[in-house]
């Protein structure tokens, strides 16, 4: 069992690695975010596999919000349109104080700072773009805890789109397939 386990590994992140060089169909999207909390994301591409994203969300478990910038390296899995990220960046929110209970001190866990990392698959259709991440959150100082697994599903439609390099028109060409003759 566990043999057919690795092999099946293997074979998925071969093929993943073989499969084109290129990652990203979009320059820019934007859209919402759905999941552990709820919020707006915009994407930009700045290099060939890397882009810098911003999300803003609020919890639906806790009474705060945070407006996360991060980093992420975009890799080809499969096909051009399905992508592999992985990333880091920082965190800060805003957030009500706790009400202390008759005199009792209560510690202030409002406005968290941190450093958020995510990794996740993206798949990119015509103007839509879906994609699940895992984002856990580390509060260096603030929060309700120091750390927030945080799972979600953005769907962003595609501002603006990524043009992809022509392909060779072989039909006009008789004898394409001849290249010790080519100049």
């Amino acid at each position: 069992m566990k043999l057919a386990t690795y092999l099946q590994l293997t074979m998925m992140f071969l093929l993943g690695g073989i499969i084109c060089a290129e990652a990203q169909s979009y320059n820019t999207a934007m859209g919402m975010r759905l999941g552990t909390d709820w919020g707006v994301t915009i994407q930009q591409r700045v290099a060939k596999r890397t882009s810098i994203e911003a999300i803003v969300q609020s919890s639906l478990q806790r009474e705060e919000a945070i407006v996360t910038i991060m980093g992420e390296q975009h890799m080809p899995f499969l096909t051009r349109r399905l992508n592999f990220y992985t990333g880091g960046g920082f965190h800060m929110g805003w957030g009500k104080a706790p009400a202390s209970v008759e005199g009792t001190p209560v510690e202030d866990y409002s406005n968290p700072i941190g450093i958020t990392v995510i990794a996740g698959l993206e798949l990119s259709l015509g103007k839509f773009n879906i994609s699940y991440d895992f984002k856990p959150a580390i509060n260096i100082r603030g929060g309700e805890s120091t750390f927030y697994p945080q799972t979600g599903i953005s769907l962003r439609y595609v501002i603006i789109k990524r043009p992809w390099p022509p392909k060779k028109n072989r039909r006009n060409d008789d004898q394409w397939w001849k290249f010790w003759e080519r100049d």
